[in-house]
C-alpha cells in the first residue's frame, strides 16, 4: 500500500513509522532477533525466532505490510520452528533495495529469497508462508524452486488463483495515488467492514503511507499446468469476508490445480485483517500443517 513511486509521499514521518515498527515488534517473543542480509539486491532485514536447530520457515507479508505483522502467529509457529520473517524489498519496512540490481522480474523475486535464505545460512528444503501478495512471492518460488520448498501454507493470496475484485481496486485508488494515513485508514475500516483492529498495527499501517517503495513485481496468475505439477503440500486458509477477491472462486480454483491442497476458510475475518487480528488458533492450525498433522 505503499506510494510505488521511489518517492516519500508529502504525508510521510520516517521517525513516527519507525517508532511505530518498534511498537509492534515490541510484541514479538523475547527471543526475537534482527539481523541485516546482505544480498545483491540490497539489504534484507530479518526478525527470527524460535529453536535454531528446528526447521526453518520463512515469512512473507502482503504489499504495503511488514514482518511484524506476524506478532500474532509467530509465538506458535516458533514453538516447532526457526522462523525467519522478512521485510519485503522495496516495500514499508527495513529492507534496503540496491540502486544496481532492482527486483523487476518473477525471476528477480525467486532468486531474491533464496539469496536471503541462503545469507541466513539455511541450505535445506524451507517452509513457506504468505500474506496477499506475500502469498504470491512464495507459490512463485514455490514453482521456480520446487526443490528447496518443503510446505506452503498461503493465507487469502492475492493473484495466484484469481483476480482482484473491482471494487477492492477501486476503493484502494486514492490511497495509492495519494499515500496519506487518513486514506489508508478510510481504506482498511471499508474492507475489514469496521472490525476492531489492533491500534498499534492500524497506526503502523498509516504510518507507511507515502514510505518511498518501488513499483512492485506483478504478473500473470502461475500458469495452471505448473500449478498442477507442484508436489509440495499447500494449505490455503481464505478470508471469509475478503473484499480482495471473491473466496469460493479462489478455492474453486485452487482445488481444480493444485493436487496436494488443503483449503479452508477463516470464519468472520477480512483480507487485511489477516494475519495479525484472525481468530483465535490459527497459528496452531498452521503450526499442525507444518508439522504434517491432518486438518
Amino acid at each position: 500500500m505503499g506510494s510505488g513511486d521511489g518517492r516519500a509521499g508529502s504525508g510521510y514521518d520516517r521517525d513516527r513509522f519507525q517508532r511505530a515498527y518498534d511498537t509492534v515488534l515490541a510484541k514479538w517473543p523475547a527471543d526475537r532477533e534482527s539481523t541485516a542480509v546482505g544480498t545483491d539486491f540490497g539489504t534484507v532485514y530479518v526478525h527470527s525466532c524460535g529453536p535454531r536447530d528446528a526447521p526453518p520457515l520463512l515469512l512473507l507479508p502482503g504489499g504495503g505490510a511488514t514482518s511484524p505483522s506476524w506478532y500474532a502467529q509467530v509465538a506458535d509457529l516458533a514453538r516447532s520452528r526457526r522462523v525467519h520473517a522478512v521485510d519485503l524489498i522495496g516495500d514499508p519496512g527495513r529492507s534496503e533495495p540496491s540502486a544496481d540490481r532492482p527486483v523487476r522480474t518473477v525471476a528477480d523475486l525467486t532468486a531474491w529469497v533464496d539469496a536471503t535464505l541462503d545469507g541466513l545460512g539455511v541450505t535445506g528444503p524451507v517452509a513457506l508462508g504468505g500474506h496477499s501478495y506475500g502469498g504470491w512471492i512464495a507459490l512463485h518460488h514455490a514453482l521456480r524452486a520446487p526443490a528447496r520448498a518443503e510446505r506452503l501454507f498461503l493465507l487469502d493470496p492475492t493473484q495466484c488463483f484469481a483476480g482482484f475484485r473491482p471494487a477492492y481496486l477501486l476503493h484502494a485508488l486514492p490511497m495509492l495515488l495519494r499515500p496519506a494515513p487518513h486514506r489508508v485508514r478510510a481504506f482498511l475500516e471499508w474492507e475489514t467492514g469496521g472490525a476492531a483492529l489492533d491500534p498499534d498495527w492500524l497506526t503502523l499501517q498509516e504510518a507507511a503511507a507515502g514510505f518511498p517503495s518501488v513499483k512492485p513485481v506483478t504478473g500473470p496468475r502461475p500458469e495452471p499446468a505448473a500449478l498442477r505439477a507442484l508436489d509440495v503440500p499447500v494449505l490455503l486458509l481464505l478470508a471469509e469476508n475478503s473484499r480482495a477477491h471473491d473466496t469460493r472462486r479462489v478455492a474453486a480454483r485452487a482445488g481444480e490445480v493444485l493436487p496436494r491442497v488443503e483449503t479452508e476458510v477463516v470464519r468472520g475475518v477480512s483480507h487485511h485483517a489477516l494475519p495479525h487480528a484472525a481468530p483465535p488458533g490459527l497459528g496452531r492450525r498452521l503450526s499442525d500443517f507444518l508439522s504434517g498433522v491432518p486438518g
